[in-house]
């Protein structure tokens, strides 16, 4: 199942407005085996489209970062390179990262991970800067960039992420390929949470969804795009509110 790109592309910038200080992303990674059974793109399970590389490194990410600004990049471990890739192309320059370490109830390492040479039970944050001055707060000199959460829906990245970049990251905050919902934060993606709450259905056949700032959260007001699997075909803004 792919990931309509071209779409995707437009609606970043259509959509979203302004700039922002943070941003967080969890990109639809490709990886090299499609069809196993950890793999998104199953074809009984369908969990979500993905992406090539190629479109991942095109998405104009540099119109919406501001000129001194953070990036949290989520990245496979087996595809390291290909994050460090994606940073630069987006105008970021890597300076560290952060580990979360998926654990059983007990607190031992979850063993359920899948990879090809090891058994991953961590996966990466990349974290870049962009322009000057661009230290993390204070609160961010005294943070450790380790992370141990069990895990819970497949892709679902721990909600204990946030409350990290809020006191390390300034303003706006923007998170690309959202699936839930986050106070203060400018949600963007086809698994984007609407007013009704989470996103807990299948992936193919939404739309695009932003929720722009916190005030427009507290209303329940988000902007839907619809699109189809047609690649070249254009969304179509429309816009819902709660009842």
């Amino acid at each position: 199942m792919k990931f309509p790109t071209r779409s995707a592309s437009a609606n970043i910038t259509s959509s979203l407005q302004g700039t922002f200080g943070t941003i967080l992303a969890d990109p639809p990674w490709q990886f090299q085996n499609r069809t196993g059974k950890m793999a998104p793109e199953h074809k009984r399970l369908a969990r979500y489209g993905t992406m090539s590389l190629q479109e991942i490194l095109e998405l104009p990410v540099p119109l919406i970062a501001a000129e001194r600004s953070h990036l949290y990049l989520w990245v496979p471990n087996a595809l390291l390179e290909d994050g460090l890739r994606v940073m630069r192309a987006w105008g970021f320059r890597y300076k560290s990262n952060i580990v979360w370490h998926k654990i059983r109830k007990d607190g031992g390492s979850d063993g359920r991970g899948v990879g090809f040479y090891f058994r991953n039970v961590t996966e990466l944050v990349l974290f870049g800067v962009r322009g000057k001055g661009v230290r993390t707060l204070p609160p961010g000199r005294r943070q450790v960039n380790f992370i141990g959460t069990r895990k819970r829906q497949h892709s679902r990245k721990p909600d204990e992420l946030y409350p990290v970049i809020e006191a390390c990251s300034w303003g706006p905050y923007l998170e690309l390929f959202a699936r839930t919902k986050h106070a203060g934060w400018t949600i963007w993606g086809n698994q984007a949470p609407d007013e009704a709450g989470e996103f807990t259905g299948r992936t193919y056949g939404r739309g695009y969804s932003t929720a722009n700032s916190s005030d427009r959260l507290a209303r329940g007001e988000t902007e839907q795009i619809q699109f189809c699997h047609d690649e070249a075909s254009l969304p179509v803004p429309s816009r819902n509110k709660a009842a």
